[in-house]
């Protein structure tokens, strides 16, 4: 049976307010045990007592890094956003046959420049991302596949990262903390080099574009 410092921790860890909250001493540990309480007696299955849930916030807070989080470290010159409209996602069973759809997709799509296309293998998934002009060559493409999910009207949010962004810790959790603290909720995320492109709903392109240029600003 998990202990309360564990059962604390896991929700802690779980929310990026209450981390973020607790590492710059923003929170009040007392107020917060209290709040805590029904939950974790829920979880455990017996009486907690305040006193135990104020120790367990205590210890786990002065283990946070008492700093705020890295800010991303963008490349020089350029630390622009890139957006790309009208998206499409479809997700898809992989097979035998994935490849060579993936394969007939990227040629048909070659000829169309400035067309957004990208296909992510999964372990036993296949994700295709495209623009909405090329959606019926991805359903040509992969008409015989499983067509596990689709998601239309998306946008796609792409920030230029220096090639050292590999050797930051917590590089991507700063952008998607900052985009959290904001309620924008992410579709998906997809990851090159020096690039770290942020799928989301058209509706919160807005918000999210405004969230992350707070980050290029720096």
């Amino acid at each position: 049976m998990l202990s309360i410092a564990t059962k604390v921790e896991q929700i802690i860890s779980e929310s990026p307010f209450l981390t973020e909250g607790m590492s710059l001493g923003l929170i009040n540990l007392s107020e917060l045990a209290r709040q805590l309480r029904p939950q974790l007696e829920a979880d455990l299955w017996k009486p907690v007592g305040q006193a135990a849930v104020v120790m367990a916030l205590r210890r786990l807070s002065d283990r946070l890094p008492q700093h705020a989080s890295a800010i991303p470290v963008l490349a020089p010159r350029s630390g622009e956003l890139n957006s790309k409209t009208d998206l499409s996602l479809f997700t898809y069973r992989l097979s035998d046959l994935s490849h060579e759809c993936q394969r007939q997709l990227l040629a048909m799509a070659e000829p169309h420049t400035g067309m957004f296309v990208t296909v992510t293998r999964g372990v036993q998934e296949i994700l295709v991302v495209c623009s909405r002009a090329l959606v019926p060559m991805v359903e040509d493409a992969f008409g015989s596949e499983r067509l596990l999910a689709r998601m239309d009207n998306l946008t796609a949010l792409t920030l230029r990262l220096n090639p050292e962004t590999r050797r930051t810790p917590g590089i991507y959790h700063a952008v998607l903390k900052k985009l959290a603290w904001d309620k924008i909720s992410v579709v998906n995320m997809m990851c090159t080099f020096t690039e770290l492109t942020i799928l989301l709903e058209q509706s919160q392109t807005g918000a999210a574009f405004s969230a992350l240029s707070q980050i290029v600003s720096h």
